[in-house]
């Protein structure tokens, strides 16, 4: 049985910035299982994901770096477009491709002492996937993709219509400020984080871009700061990069705090280049330590 289990298509993604567009592999699993490949105690990990046969390579890629790698096949590949402006927490997206869901069926085989289900549309993981993972394991969910729904190729944000029911169901928890108020209504990062607790979760994880994170579990919040990164280069992925320090630390006992420091220095080395995280678990306390 592995400690983390990243479950979640990944993705073709065309990058487009003020400086130049690029295409390459994406999605929550690509960067969370890069992100894991370099830190220390990689080798407990397994990423799960459906892919279409003609973009197998970029799972082997994966699996190169000594990760194990279940493959479901799928007829297509999720194809994303992601346009940045100046502001790199502002994205337009496009849906070109979307790949099958993920089914309990092609999920009995796989063991985990925590499950990150990196969303990436609203019907990636049914609610019923979500409650059979539940009693697996510890769960972990992104919210993103359950407040995206695809109509034609564009991007429509919506509320997650099973929101209630499970997130009982969900120990950890990710929403950045957008995604809060979708679920709960609430602009302020503190109510939306109780309100969300009340609904089940234990672990509330805000992200709030260049102003940080909050972090909200057994009825106490956590606030992380945001260590400035000395280039903003590509925004893509420091999400799915914080939640990989964060489940990282936290299943080797770290306290919230400790956790959430990690994760967004981890986020921050991220941002500072173009693709998944390259650098070392040491350079993420070496930014801890300094404060910059």
């Amino acid at each position: 049985m592995k400690d983390i289990c990243c479950i979640g298509h990944i993705t073709l993604d065309k990058i487009v910035t003020t400086k130049k567009t690029i295409y390459m592999a994406g999605g929550t699993s690509y960067y969370f299982s890069h992100g894991m490949s370099h830190l220390n105690d990689f080798k407990h990990y397994k990423l799960v994901t459906a892919l279409a046969p003609t973009e197998y390579q970029s799972a082997e890629d994966i699996r190169s770096k000594g990760i194990e790698v279940k493959i479901i096949p799928s007829k297509k590949t999720v194809y994303f477009e992601n346009i940045y402006g100046e502001n790199q927490d502002n994205r337009t997206q496009r849906v070109l491709a979307k790949a099958d869901p993920f089914t309990i069926e092609n999920l009995q085989d796989v063991h985990a002492n925590i499950f990150h289900l990196g969303t990436l549309l609203s019907d990636d993981f049914s609610l019923e996937v979500i409650q059979y993972l539940s009693t697996k394991g510890k769960l972990s969910v992104d919210a993103q993709g359950y407040l995206r729904e695809v109509r034609g190729e564009q991007v429509y944000h919506i509320d997650w219509n099973d929101k209630i029911e499970a997130l009982k169901y969900i120990d950890i928890l990710k929403v950045n400020e957008k995604e809060m108020e979708v679920l709960t209504g609430y602009e302020d990062p503190q109510q939306a984080a109780k309100q969300l607790a009340e609904w089940g979760v234990k672990e509330v994880l805000i992200t709030l871009g260049s102003l940080g994170s909050l972090i909200y579990a057994e009825g106490e919040f956590h606030t992380i700061p945001a260590y400035p990164p000395q280039e903003v280069v590509d925004a893509t992925g420091c999400g799915d990069t914080y939640m990989t320090g964060y489940l990282y630390m936290r299943n080797k006992g770290a306290s919230y705090l400790e956790a959430g420091q990690f994760a967004a220095a981890m986020s921050t080395l991220k941002l500072e280049h173009s693709g998944p995280f390259s650098g070392t678990e040491e350079d993420i306390w070496k930014i801890i330590k300094e404060e910059r």
